[in-house]
């Protein structure tokens, strides 16, 4: 009995243990940027490795940012779609680092449109409580082409007519069902899409040196910060810690507010549709 007590004591604390530590792994917490510090080199990869039989390949999906010097906390992640559904979410966080490297081989069958986008974030801390934030975002994407009767190929964008081809038929069977899909969101939540501008997460890198139309940049990287800040919380956390091939969800729809007041991120996982509200600071409207 005794023997049984120690047992269920030490299983009770390693699992109290085990979710305490998985509880602990920070947040992404925007704080004002801070312009003495930056990223020495950011990037997100996608690659075709090989051929494993004759109905599969194998691929690379890599994110991996380097600041200019150790900060207090590092924090990465990282999403991968495939003609536009989700196919896994990666994050990885340490403290008193400059590296972040996330690195995952996975394998494919037929051709795919393959998408990925990266949050790379830092945070500096100093004295009397100071807190400042980096950020950037990366992207990358792959076209596979695994087809009866042609040689198994990759490429980012379409060099020949033959490419080309293959790019808009992948393109448009990816954005027909994407739009199906951001319509039926739309319509739920009763959306006047006219009073927005519609940008799929995927496109977001594009606004790092790229303001939203009448924002400043320096107010648009503040959007962005705290837009990820939200994604990581109710987003990426939520389905990273549940099984991708149970998953069944989309690329979000981020809807920018025409009026500067807030932006919505509307998205679905295994048919529950969820809506996120940001406000824009009050001093955006004037």
């Amino acid at each position: 009995m005794k023997k049984y007590v120690l047992v269920l004591i030490v299983v009770s604390t390693f699992l109290l243990l085990y979710l305490w530590e998985d509880d602990a792994a920070p947040a992404i917490t925007y704080f004002p940027e801070d312009a003495t510090v930056d990223f020495d080199q950011t990037s997100t990869v996608l690659k075709l490795i090989s051929e494993t039989t004759r109905d599969s390949y194998e691929m690379l999906w890599k994110s991996q940012s380097v600041s200019e010097q150790k900060l207090y906390l590092r924090q990465d992640a990282s999403l991968l779609y495939k003609n536009g559904q989700l196919m896994g979410i990666r994050s990885k966080w340490k403290e008193n680092t400059d590296l972040i490297s996330i690195k995952e081989k996975f394998s494919g069958e037929d051709s795919n449109f393959f998408q990925s986008i990266s949050f790379h974030h830092g945070e500096v801390h100093y004295p009397d409580d100071q807190i400042k934030s980096i950020h950037q975002m990366t992207y990358d994407q792959l076209y596979v082409i695994d087809s009866p009767g042609t040689r198994l190929k990759s490429f980012k964008s379409a060099a020949d007519d033959a490419e080309k081809e293959w790019a808009e038929l992948l393109n448009h069977t990816t954005e027909q069902q994407l739009k199906h899909h951001w319509k039926q969101l739309m319509e739920h939540y009763t959306i006047d899409e006219n009073a927005y501008w519609k940008i799929p997460l995927s496109d977001l890198n594009k606004f790092n040196n790229e303001p939203l139309p009448s924002l400043t940049q320096e107010q648009t990287n503040q959007i962005m910060g705290q837009l990820w800040e939200g994604l990581y919380k109710n987003y990426i956390l939520k389905l990273s810690n549940t099984d991708a091939k149970k998953v069944n969800s989309f690329i979000p729809l981020i809807l920018f507010d025409k009026n500067k007041d807030h932006l919505l991120v509307l998205f679905e996982w295994n048919g529950k549709k969820e809506r996120l509200i940001q406000q824009y600071p009050d001093k955006f409207s004037n």
